[in-house]
């Protein structure tokens, strides 16, 4: 349990603890203006914490309620998942349905390999494109379109990975990790690193490995409302911190003993963490050329723990890493922290001339979540959206209409969008050409829009075709 971990290193958190809450807890939250001292919810004022909005009690509720139902299908959704891949690299592998029911019969299946360079996540079948094609980097598009590959290819397996980096991108594959997530006792982090050389200056990618489409631990991530304070910087976001490398006990220190990612197990039993595993690969790197840099960038979850990144780094003052840190681009990023926190990084990235982009496609339901509202000072969204509607068309916004999805008036409209994606898997090959051709598993996934609109929304596909197909380069040469 959150309490009897020494917290220290926060002036105050909210942490939500569904796995301890009944029902009775639930109505007491909702009801009483005292939200202290009760088993599914611990604050840095205990049991003298008061809250008097009905309002932000009853997110707390849903926050909760949600949790709980997503720790209930957490294991069939993995199973589902985990078989869902399986049957369609089954099919790839073996030539499809016929020559797979053919080979069964006559003893010849080809059974796939999850550690293959040939297996594909669920993600990676929804949208086959891998390659980078002709774009260079004298064009405007060509790091957002680089980081969105990269989001994208985070999903897949270290085999996969080296493969695709080394021979279908030629650029030097630097490693792609599973880091340590202290508070759950396992690795829940993924990240991808690799490099590209060029003679005006070689750049790293950093790249996050987002929310998983049967990850219900990831999704319950997503909307918790658990968050810890620091102060000078503002209230961030629990999940995400932990994903990062937030440690028990004794927070975010400076410097740890930890391995550099080369061994299997690190000092203390266990992988190492994210942030403190790039930062020293980066430290290393970046102090051996003087023109290197690097971008960090993440799809769903990984554009969470991308921005997140650079928070820490501001907070241990690493110089050197920040002067070199050339952009941060996130795709379908949820909220990380509140209001406080949004002012000073806006503050930090003005001051060291950091770009930060975030990008938002229609009614993708992550970048929505957690609950944002003006009177309630939740979490909060900052710096330059762009979003994208169903026809790829840029807007530059402060923030995504619907910010907070759960609206009653936006229902019909994303269901009536959904219904137009569908047709548009139809025609968007015809209009724009080959490589922007939508495969059966793609359609299946984007009829789950009628029922929960903004699901499909979430997937990479439409992040891709936004970066190819949006008029982004206006905003980067304005920029």
């Amino acid at each position: 349990m959150a309490s009897n971990c020494n917290k220290s290193f926060a002036n105050s958190y909210l942490l939500l603890m569904p796995e301890e809450a009944s029902l009775l807890d639930l109505v007491r939250i909702l009801f009483s203006r005292n939200i202290g001292h009760r088993k599914c919810l611990e604050s840095h004022s205990g049991e003298k914490t008061v809250e008097r909005s009905f309002k932000r009690r009853f997110l707390i509720v849903v926050s909760i309620l949600l949790q709980k139902l997503l720790m209930a299908v957490s294991k069939p959704l993995a199973f589902l998942g985990s078989f869902i891949e399986m049957f369609i690299n089954t099919l790839n592998l073996n030539g499809g349905l016929f020559s797979t029911l053919l080979h069964l019969l006559t003893g010849k299946l080809v059974v796939p390999d999850r550690k293959s360079s040939k297996f594909l996540s669920f993600i990676g079948n929804l949208d086959y494109r891998m390659r980078l094609g002709t774009m260079k980097r004298e064009d405007c598009r060509y790091y957002v379109y680089l980081a969105m590959m990269a989001s994208k290819a985070s999903y897949e397996n270290e085999a996969f990975l080296e493969d695709i980096v080394t021979n279908k991108w030629e650029m030097e594959y630097v490693g792609f990790y599973n880091c340590w997530n202290d508070y759950q006792g396992k690795s829940t982090t993924q990240v991808l690193i690799f490099l590209e050389k060029h003679e005006d200056g070689d750049t790293y990618v950093v790249s996050f490995r987002g929310t998983e489409p049967f990850d219900a631990d990831a999704w319950s991530t997503d909307v918790d409302l658990s968050w810890y304070g620091i102060r000078g910087v503002g209230k961030m976001h629990a999940g995400f911190m932990k994903a990062l490398g937030l440690q028990k006990n004794v927070g975010w220190p400076k410097e740890i003993n930890q391995n550099n990612g080369d061994e299997e197990e690190s000092v203390d039993d266990h992988p190492p963490f994210a942030y403190y595993l790039i930062r020293d690969i980066l430290r290393k790197v970046l102090s051996e050329n003087e023109k290197t840099k690097y971008i960090v960038t993440g799809h769903s979850l990984g554009g969470a723990l991308a921005i997140l990144f650079p928070t820490i780094l501001f907070m241990h003052d690493e110089k050197l890493l920040i002067e070199r840190l050339e952009g941060i681009y996130t795709f379908g990023q949820p909220r990380v922290g509140d209001e406080a926190y949004a002012n000073y990084m806006k503050a930090k990235f003005k001051e060291n001339s950091i770009r930060y982009c975030r990008f938002v496609y229609c009614n993708d339901i992550v970048p929505r979540l957690p609950w944002d509202d003006n009177n309630l000072m939740f979490f909060k969204h900052f710096g330059v959206c762009l979003y994208f509607n169903r026809g790829y068309e840029l807007q530059i916004v402060e923030e995504e209409p619907n910010k907070n999805y759960f609206s009653p008036w936006y229902i019909i409209p994303m269901i009536f969008n959904a219904i137009l994606e569908i047709i548009r898997s139809f025609t968007i090959a015809y209009k724009h050409g080959p490589r922007y051709r939508e495969g059966w598993l793609c359609f299946f996934f984007r009829l789950i829009g009628i029922l929960i609109p903004g699901v499909p929304a979430h997937c990479p596909q439409d992040y891709i075709n936004s970066t190819l197909l949006g008029s982004i380069e206006k905003h980067f040469k304005a920029d």
